[in-house]
């Protein structure tokens, strides 16, 4: 009797140091994936990375910058040596500004209602679908969803994008701000992110002998076997690296000092 075949699900291979091999070869395809940390823990660095490893590979990759203005969000990612300038330029890589967009849209407002969230969502599908993005990062969602006052309101926003983005074979990671990545916080800022998505990737700090390091830990992700074991993370100029906490110890004087 034959044994059954193993079906095996296709992969958004990162290209970031450790990242694939916990996650047991990449983010399965067209996964949106919630990217939670504090401040300083290397978020951003992760997202663009993630980005330029595949333009590298030829893909199409966008990113929607709701924090900074893209200007300033590429001045500080040029002092990482992994990351080349020619990419944005020969559109490789996409970078919007959410506040050009908001003005493109009409939505210089405080607050949006459903007609609105619906406008946003669909900007956002076109773009990709015309440039044909396989890799997206939004940074932050948290930001984002600050203008949608209804909690059922971001609930749909975050399900139906996902939605649509992975039908159309887009990979996502969604940045979120957390104030603290304990054991008894949220993975996200309004309490539903974390339901929807795919995957949930928490990042945070640890002390070690009076050392603060950053760390990365796989909570969640669906559709692959995964470490759940917590991870250091170093932020070099060649890009993120990612080494098991256990083999730290009192390596904290390679703690990183480059930026976020």
């Amino acid at each position: 009797m034959q044994p059954a075949a193993v079906y095996t699900r296709d992969r958004c291979v990162t290209g970031i140091h450790g990242l694939d091999e916990i996650l047991r070869g990449g983010i399965p395809y067209g996964s949106t994936v919630l990217a939670a940390g504090t401040c300083g823990s290397g978020k951003t660095t992760l997202g663009m990375e993630f980005l330029v490893r595949g333009a590298l590979a030829g893909e199409a990759c966008a990113h929607f910058t709701a924090t900074e203005p893209s200007v300033k969000l590429l001045e500080n990612i040029r002092q990482y040596s992994f990351f080349d300038m020619n990419m944005v330029d020969s559109g490789l890589i996409n970078v919007f500004d959410m506040d050009v967009l908001y003005s493109w849209l009409g939505l210089e407002k405080a607050s949006f209602e459903l007609d609105d969230v619906h406008a946003l969502i669909k900007a956002i599908v076109d773009i990709v679908n015309t440039i044909g993005v396989t890799r997206l990062v939004i940074d932050s969602v948290t930001t984002l969803c600050y203008k949608i006052k209804s909690e059922q309101l971001i609930r749909d926003f975050l399900f139906t994008l996902g939605k649509k983005l992975a039908t159309l074979g887009c990979t996502t990671i969604l940045i979120s701000e957390i104030t603290s990545a304990t054991e008894n916080a949220h993975w996200s800022s309004f309490g539903v992110e974390e339901a929807i998505a795919d995957g949930i990737i928490v990042m945070g700090d640890v002390e070690r002998m009076g050392h603060l390091l950053r760390f990365l830990q796989v909570v969640k992700m669906r559709g692959t076997a995964h470490s759940r074991a917590k991870h250091a993370i170093e932020l070099t100029p060649l890009g993120v690296m990612l080494t098991p906490m256990l083999k730290w110890g009192a390596q904290s004087d390679k703690t990183s000092r480059w930026g976020s």
